[in-house]
């Protein structure tokens, strides 16, 4: 049996529905039914379920979006710098085996030689190299307390979409959003994501830190183009004419754009799809919001 905490959000939601896919036991915890930013309470609720795998896909992310989390900061700290570090310490207490949701804004750009970032990269958009959002500092320090940890997956995500229309889906939101910037970056289909997890548990590939995004970049006009040649919406998309005015014009927020390197998750034998390829096959399956 899998024990699932954050299994309401966006990311959870889609790996509850994988595990019913496949007909795997799990049991999804709220906040609510368990406290599990409480040591003693998580370890309980481990003794009384017995899990085989515990996926921690809680954090906090902000509403509308990560400009929240600026206003927010005890709760975005608690979410993703705390929690990791008690999960680590109550799954080590119990020798239980367990995967955590991480994210890959922790990055901005690309490396030296244009290519992705990889695993082994330190962070270059956290509070040890600003300037950089309070939420990617926060995912930062998250990793930070599971330096060394032993059975643990640490899964980075970057830029969901799916072919499924909501609030958290980066191809709705491009749709809605009345300016856009055009930047380059690495996006991560979602239920590809969860896919790609789960195959990280199933198949015992070693334990460690894994790009979970689908292989090459992309940029915003890119996406844009695809959404056009679909005949999604027949809006009018508008740009800005730079990083300068977007921030101007916004809150003033740093945010990432970066490209990951996703090589180490295919050479354990799962084939992500090109990026281009996901979302045009997304698009083609597009499901509109009621």
């Amino acid at each position: 049996m899998i024990l699932l905490l954050g299994g309401s959000g966006y990311v959870g939601s889609v790996f509850a529905k994988g595990l019913t896919q496949r007909g795997m036991a799990y049991r999804v915890v709220s906040r609510r039914q368990c406290d599990y930013t409480r040591r003693d309470q998580l370890v309980a609720l481990i003794d009384d379920t017995r899990p085989s795998f515990l996926i921690n896909a809680a954090g906090y992310t902000g509403k509308p979006n990560v400009e929240a989390c600026e206003q927010h900061k005890a709760e975005c700290l608690l979410g993703n710098a705390v929690l990791p570090g008690i999960v680590r310490e109550a799954c080590q207490i119990r020798g239980l085996p367990w995967g955590h949701v991480s994210s890959g804004c922790i990055y901005n750009g690309v490396r030296a030689d244009e290519s992705g970032f990889c695993e082994t990269d330190p962070p270059n958009f956290c509070f040890r190299g600003p300037p950089c959002s309070f939420y990617s500092g926060s995912k930062a320090l998250g990793e930070e307390r599971l330096a060394g940890a032993e059975d643990v997956f640490v899964w980075r995500l970057r830029i969901p979409f799916s072919h499924r229309d909501g609030p958290r889906n980066y191809l709705s939101k491009l749709m809605r959003y009345d300016r856009l910037l055009d930047v380059t970056n690495s996006l991560a289909d979602i239920d590809e994501f969860v896919d790609a997890c789960l195959h990280c548990w199933l198949d015992r590939v070693p334990f460690g830190i894994y790009n979970i995004v689908n292989s090459g970049s992309v940029s915003t006009r890119d996406v844009v183009d695809l959404i056009r040649q679909r005949r999604i919406t027949d809006r009018r998309f508008c740009f800005f004419r730079d990083e300068a005015e977007f921030m101007e014009a916004t809150t003033g927020v740093p945010r990432s754009s970066c490209v990951l390197d996703n090589s180490k998750l295919v050479a354990t034998g799962f084939p992500m799809r090109e990026v281009g390829q996901a979302i045009d096959a997304a698009l083609e399956r597009w499901q509109p919001a009621a």
